[in-house]
């Protein structure tokens, strides 16, 4: 059989744009020969559409669309993921994929696992499915899935969450081809976990599995697509694109091919290359799909501003990329001159702005108030804010979205400042730890100098006060990275971080200041997520809270 695989990228809520896309695709795959075609799930609306689902009209109108697409469907049929209402009781929806033929569409499955865990809350709007379809189509039988009802295999998923075994009820009904509509986002190391529970579904059902999964970016998420068809044996018949759209037809007889991911387990370069495009694809989709066509950002001259606006440049092209510099007279010479050389690199825009005039206003503005106290980290961050005011003033003239530069490893333990370095619209690099940012910097210049190699050599310092360095305030960076490793990603308990190796004095402070920055993590900007935990919507930590984690050892 030839099975149109269409991994294109939505945008959630765009219902008529994605129903364009639908149309556009499922046409080339007929003529391309194809016998059935698959989407992704909830292709129609785009996922994840959240709070729009409880909008007036909202899933109505996908209804009208769905109506539409399945009136151009004839005798190649095509399987649908869409939001179907829930008469009965229980949460309003279903999580759901059509089967259109002839005209005419009907509901074959209904999604059964429905994730409620890191960036995941769909028992929020769905009701469990209790539908795993199975349709006949050229002779063979088809079962339907969708994304998460694959992802409760004991021999792959670390964790059961789920009493029921969508795979189970396929592997006793004697299943031709196991289909999976998926919109599964990424995050390093994601693409061998996918195999594997691709692989084992194969062998529970023997038979071929079709995983079609979105691609583009969402906000925080990003979709990498890659769709997959596996065979009965478990070889990669076919590997859809990295992070971009790809409408393909595939023959099941065909030979299997080389599978790009599982290279990434023995390949740093492989590996950091995925980052810097998944970066680049969530940038891009964030940026166009909000309505802007230009960034903005400050250039410190330092790691962490030169990664982001090379970010920029490949994702949004260099016409339409502003580089601002904001000295201070704490700056230094090298800085500003390695923040110039960055920009001639890339071809930006480049300007110059002094701030020292506005520091000092603001200093005598509150002179008389802070009579008495001495000079501490609030001169500091009048520097810091007096760059987001100028900043933020340029994104409004212009229309430009301002990228924010932190990374993570600063953003968990506050070593930055609100209304200041954090202002701005997508906070690009805040999933990547420092010394990752240090890999992409070099990785970025692997084919001749892009970043200044100053930049990259230089100790990393904030520059808010005379010769600071940021290892005066926090532990060496593969330190801190790992501390942060395992106490923010991981969940350890500190005396199990101690355990590790790490100095009791050391990992207590740095938790201390993780969970006592909770609340400037609240009002940074968005960021895009590539580690299986980021800060945002998968990390739900209260502010207001009294647990003294750094004192369980």
């Amino acid at each position: 059989m030839k099975i149109g695989i269409a991994q294109i990228n939505t945008t959630v809520g765009d219902i008529q744009g994605n129903q364009e896309k639908m149309l556009f695709a499922y046409e080339q795959m007929c003529r391309e020969g194809a016998e059935i075609v698959v989407f992704p799930e909830l292709v129609v609306c785009g996922y994840p559409p959240r709070d729009l689902l409880l909008k007036g009209g909202f899933v109505d109108l996908c209804k009208t669309k769905l109506d539409e697409f399945a009136a151009e469907v004839k005798e190649i049929p095509a399987l649908v993921g869409f939001v179907e209402e829930n008469p009965g009781e229980g949460s309003p929806f279903y999580n759901s994929v059509a089967f259109c033929e002839g005209g005419k569409w009907s509901t074959i499955s209904r999604k059964c696992l429905l994730p409620t865990y890191d960036v995941f809350d769909e028992a929020r709007y769905f009701e469990e499915g209790d539908l795993t379809g199975v349709v006949k189509v050229k002779d063979l039988n088809i079962g339907v899935t969708v994304c998460e009802d694959l992802w409760n295999q004991p021999e792959v998923v670390k964790r059961q969450r789920y009493s029921h075994d969508p795979v189970g009820v396929l592997a006793e009904q004697d299943v031709d081809i196991v289909m999976n509509l998926s919109a599964s986002p990424w995050h390093m190391g994601k693409g061998l976990d996918r195999l594997a529970l691709l692989r084992q579904t194969a062998e529970s059902c023997n038979a071929h599995v079709v995983y079609c999964n979105l691609v583009g970016g969402n906000d925080e998420l990003i979709f990498d697509g890659r769709s997959l068809v596996v065979s009965p044996e478990g070889e990669v018949l076919f590997e859809g694109a990295a992070f971009g759209e790809e409408i393909a037809v595939v023959n099941l007889d065909k030979e299997p091919e080389e599978f790009v991911v599982e290279s990434e387990q023995n390949d740093p370069q492989i590996r950091i290359e995925n980052v810097r495009k998944g970066l680049v694809l969530g940038l891009r989709d964030y940026t166009w799909k909000s309505g802007f066509r230009k960034a903005v950002l400050g250039l410190s001259g330092g790691i962490d501003s030169a990664v982001t606006a090379s970010i920029a440049v490949e994702a949004l092209g260099k016409k339409n990329v502003l580089g601002i510099s904001l000295p201070s007279e704490i700056s230094s010479e090298h800085s500003r001159d390695d923040a110039k050389a960055l920009a001639k690199n890339l071809g930006i825009k480049y300007r110059s702005i002094k701030i020292a005039d506005i520091v000092s206003a603001s200093e005598s503005a509150l002179a008389g108030i802070f009579s008495g106290k001495g000079m501490d980290v609030t001169e500091e961050n009048i520097q810091a804010r007096a760059r987001g005011l100028l900043l933020m003033a340029i994104s409004n003239k212009f229309g430009s979205l301002l990228l924010t530069t932190g990374n993570k490893s600063e953003l968990a333990v506050g070593y930055c400042t609100l209304y200041g370095d954090m202002c701005g619209g997508l906070a690009v690099i805040s999933d990547l730890p420092k010394c990752l940012v240090f890999d992409l910097a070099n990785h970025i210049n692997r084919n001749g100098e892009i970043i200044p190699q100053n930049t990259i050599d230089k100790p990393p310092s904030a520059e808010l006060r005379p010769d600071q360095k940021d290892e005066d305030s926090l532990p060496p960076y593969p330190v801190l990275d790992g501390i942060l490793e395992r106490y923010v990603e991981r969940g350890e308990s500190a005396s199990q971080i101690i355990s590790a190796g790490y100095s009791n004095d050391v990992v207590q402070d740095i938790i201390r200041k993780v969970d006592r920055n909770e609340y400037k993590r609240k009002q940074a900007a968005p960021g895009l997520k590539i580690t299986p935990l980021a800060f945002g919507t998968g990390r739900r930590m209260p502010i207001v809270q009294r647990f003294d984690a750094a004192s369980v050892v």
